[in-house]
């Protein structure tokens, strides 16, 4: 009997010893995974800082354009409502993507003016010309008639 315990201890040993290298193994699988999804977010953190700084580098950089733009436009608007207007205009942008945003509509309106004012010069060409053939005409037409009046 006394052999029968002795038998049903080692067994329970060797089970627990087991179980017991199979949770080692378990922990130790468990702790690389662990280190390497903290691997992968460190990663995934660097690059969220980068495209923060870029980002923050990208919005100082339409900044300071607008401010250099805006400063060539000071001489050009005689009121203080024009700038004041400009800025408030400009204060609700944070992001790039509302700056882009912003930025494409500002560029779309100067290119519809842009076109707007080449076909006004090319209006008020067509015009002067109109009249510098009409202005012709006429001075032919009267320098004619003066010169039947001569003839008669």
């Amino acid at each position: 009997m006394s052999q029968d315990l002795t038998q049903q201890w080692l067994t329970e040993i060797q089970t627990l010893k087991q179980q017991l290298a199979e949770l080692l193994r378990d922990r130790d699988a468990a702790w690389e995974s662990a280190q390497k999804w903290r691997k992968l977010y460190n990663t995934e953190a660097e690059q969220r800082r980068t495209d923060a700084q870029m980002s923050q580098q990208a919005i100082a950089s339409l900044k300071a354009e607008l401010q250099k733009l805006q400063g060539r436009e000071e001489g050009r608007l005689a009121d203080g409502t024009a700038i004041t207007a400009i800025q408030q205009e400009i204060e609700p942008l944070k992001s790039v993507e509302d700056l882009q945003v912003k930025l494409i509509a500002v560029i779309k309106e100067r290119d519809r003016l842009v076109q707007a004012l080449k076909t006004e010069q090319d209006n008020h060409a067509q015009t002067r010309n109109s009249l510098t053939t009409a202005l012709g005409d006429a001075i032919d037409r009267l320098t004619r008639e003066r010169a039947g009046e001569v003839r008669e």
